[in-house]
Formats: C-alpha cells, structure tokens, sequence
C-alpha cells in the first residue's frame, strides 16, 4: 500500500513542483490582471472537468463495474467509444457557441473580454477530449496496480506551458495566452502518448482492441455492466466534485469583483491542492482498487485494516500541512509568487485567500479516503446526495460571505463546505465503525483537533486584520 502511495505522491511532488515554476514565470510575466484572469478562465471549464474525471468520476464509477465485469475487454470498448463521442461532440458544441460558455463561465466579464477569451475558451477545451483517453488508460493500469505512469505524466503539462512561456516571454500579453493555449493541447498529446506506451508494455492494447472488434456482435453480453456504470457514473461526478465544483464557483462570483480577484484565488487556491494532492488524492488512488477488490471477496476485514492505516497516515500529514501552511501562508505566496508583475499587495491578498482555503484542507482530505467506502459498494448516490448537501452549503456562505470578506470569503466559504461534507460522510459510512478506527487514540485526537483550532482562529485573525 505504501509503496503506490509514495509512487504517487513522489509523481504528484515532481509535477507540482513543475507546476509552482509554472505559476512562478506566469506571476512575473503577466501578473495579476485581465489578461491572467482571460487565461484561467479559459482554461477553468477543460481543467474543471480534468479533476473531475481524473480524481474522482470516472475511476470510481468505472473501476467496481470493470473488476466485476466477465467480459473486460467488450466493457472498457464499449465505455472508451461512448464517452469520446460525446465528449468530441460536447467539444465542437463549444467551439460553436464560444462565446456564450465564455459568459457563463466568468458571467461578469464585459463584453470586449469576452469576445477576446472566447476562442482560448473553445482551443483549451479539446484537452477534456485528451484527458479523457488518459485518465480511461490510467483506469486500467491502476487495475494492474500500476501508478507511476499516471503519477508522472502530469508533468508533462507544466512542461509544455513552462516552454511556451519561456518562448513567448516579451511578447504582447493577448498574444502570450495563445501560446499558453496552444500548450495545453500539446501537453494533453504528451499525455496520452506515454499512456499508449505502458499500456502496450503491459498488454492492455490486446485487451481494448479486442473488445473494439468484437464490439457489434457481442455488446449484448455487457448490457447489465454498461447498466450498472451508467447507473453510478453520473452520481460519481456530483459525489467527486464538490472541491472542484467550489473553486469554479469562486472564479465565477470573482468575476463581479476588482481585476485580479480571479487570479488571487486561482494561486491560492494552486497552493491549497499541492497538499491535497499529493497527499489526500494519491493516498486515495492507491488503495481505491484494493478496497474494491476486498469488498467485492467480502473481506471486510482488510478493507477496514487498509483504510485505518490510511487514515492515520494522512491525519498526520494534512495537520502538519494545515498548520504550515496558516502559519507561514504569507511567506509561502511571497516566496513562489511576488516578483515581476506581482506586487506585494498581491502577495497580502492571496495569503488571506490561502489560510482560508488551508482551513478546509483536513476535511476534504479525509472524506476522500472515506468516500472510497461508498463508491467501492456502489451508493455513489448516496455519495452525490452528500455532495449536494454540501454545495449548497457552498453556495449560501458564498453569497453570504462575499460581501464582507470579498474574495476571502469565498474561500472560506468553500472550507467550512467541506466541514459539512465530512461530517455527513463519517455519517454514511458508519459512525460504528468511525469509532473503532479512532476509539485507541480518540483523546490524542480531540487534543490535536483543539489545538489546531486555536492556532489556525488566532492566525486568521490577525490575517484578516491587515485585509479589511
């Protein structure tokens, strides 16, 4: 277990530190304005669907109903053609009609930005299409417990915009997006190719391209297979997305905000899935199949011995993140960000927005790893019913908060979200056998919880003292 979690983590660690120099060269050259702003917006609806499939969706709802299929080859054929024909379609339906999903997306643009980030929006889209055949492979390489592949091509997008920002350093700002944009699809071109590889290594391609050939005659041996995953993939993506959901959500409230109010909340919020990431995310990843399997041979037992270990192992790490990161957010954002177009201002804002997103960094984190339970067992509605409960939480501390706090308060809106959605997951998965994970160190952990509270209250306030 801990051997995929470290080959995880360690490819998680490498991108993102690809990622932080990205962000880096793009704080310096463009800044924080309208022109950074036009790019994550772009950018927001493909990378929005990305972690959506990526780390949650697709994998969760695709791999129980693969492990119990009978006939794996004619399941995954039929899943990969389903979904690429509709995501082609959902892509050239954008591309049409640009200019309306640029609104919806970043609803208080005017209209000269609109009209310049329309077509970033549709070029940047056609990386949902690449990453789809991408996280389809990583599926079943995961099956054959394989991790490092899907851990480390993640780079590979850094790569491609860390050069085309390099190249199209001193060019005119409107022209440097384009660069950026264009990038994004090379790098999704990078991903899928080194997938293809270690698919073909580990004879995966004579599993997909038998069941593409045998696809027509045979496709009614999966009908039930088929039915089960359309049953629990739409519940998957409402169940997985709440974190993702939020910070789209941010983005689009900021957009009413000053200049810049996007892109603060797009570098703290960088920072805030680092740890995520690399901890929650691939500590998840690695025992997800396992779990399925124990449950799936009704081993209880070791499902809960796995999850347990996994629990404590990611406690300890996301307290030591939270803390870090509250403590020193400011030193954090000045030392990855300010330099160039961005000011020290810009530094004291994000790190308000940093600290409050930190707040919500154990309890997304935790309910990751036990949200697996319900998705290994097939409730992914009573999963989507969880997450809904907690957007809509999201939302009202939004439209609550925004107005005294701004782009803060969104922040901590999406934090004490997650609150909720771990609450009502401990609650669906069992509060019995909750108590039996923590009950040998329940004192050590209401003492650390105390703890943490009190450094993490007094730290924002003397945050929020210097940001209003």
């Amino acid at each position: 277990m801990f051997r995929a979690i470290f080959t995880n983590s360690f490819g998680i660690l490498f991108s993102r530190i690809l990622g932080f120099l990205r962000d880096m060269l793009q704080a310096s050259i463009l800044g924080a304005n309208i022109y950074t702003d036009i790019f994550i917006v772009a950018f927001k609806l493909p990378n929005l669907f990305r972690r959506i499939f990526a780390e949650g969706a697709f994998t969760q709802s695709f791999l129980p109903s693969f492990t119990h299929s009978r006939h794996k080859g004619l399941f995954a054929a039929a899943v990969f053609v389903r979904f690429l024909l509709f995501l082609l379609f959902f892509a050239l339906i954008v591309t049409l009609f640009d200019r309306g999903f640029t609104k919806l997306i970043a609803w208080g643009f005017d209209e000269a930005t609109i009209q310049a980030a329309a077509p970033l929006v549709a070029l940047n889209f056609y990386y949902l299409l690449l990453i789809f055949i991408v996280t389809f492979m990583a599926a079943l390489l995961q099956y054959k417990n394989h991790f490092a592949t899907t851990a480390f091509a993640t780079a590979l997008l850094n790569i491609a915009l860390i050069s085309a920002l390099l190249l199209g350093k001193g060019l005119p700002k409107e022209v440097l997006v384009w660069y950026l944009s264009v990038a994004v699809i090379a790098g999704g071109l990078m991903q899928v190719a080194v997938h293809m590889i270690a698919i073909k290594k580990l004879g995966l391609d004579r599993l997909i391209l038998g069941g593409l050939r045998r696809f027509r005659k045979k496709r009614a041996l999966i009908a039930a297979d088929q039915k089960r995953f359309t049953a629990t993939f739409f519940a998957s993506v409402a169940g997985s997305s709440t974190a993702q959901i939020s910070a789209f959500l941010d983005g689009w409230l900021a957009s009413f905000l000053a200049a810049g109010s996007i892109s603060y909340l797009y570098y703290a919020n960088r920072i805030f899935q680092f740890p995520l990431a690399l901890f929650a995310i691939a500590t998840s990843v690695a025992i997800f199949p396992k779990v399925t399997r124990y449950l799936k041979n009704e081993d209880e037992t070791r499902a809960l011995e796995m999850l347990t270990k996994s629990f404590w192992f990611l406690s300890a790490l996301l307290l030591a993140a939270t803390l870090t990161g509250i403590i020193f957010s400011h030193e954090i954002v000045w030392l990855l960000y300010e330099r160039g177009a961005f000011v020290r201002s810009d530094t004291d804002r994000t790190a308000v927005i940093l600290s409050m997103y930190l707040i919500g960094l154990i309890p997304f984190g935790i309910a990751k790893i036990f949200s697996l339970w319900l998705y290994a067992t097939h409730r992914q509605k009573e999963a989507a019913k969880i997450s809904g409960i907690a957007l809509g939480v999201n939302i009202l501390l939004s439209l609550t908060l925004i107005m005294p706090l701004g782009a803060a308060g969104l922040a901590l809106a999406s934090s004490l979200s997650g609150l909720v959605l771990l609450t009502l997951t401990l609650r669906a998965f069992g509060k019995a056998k909750f108590y039996a994970i923590i009950r040998d160190k329940y004192a050590l952990y209401i003492l650390c919880g105390g703890w943490v509270l009190a450094i993490i209250l007094l730290q924002i306030k003397e945050l929020l003292s210097g940001y209003l």
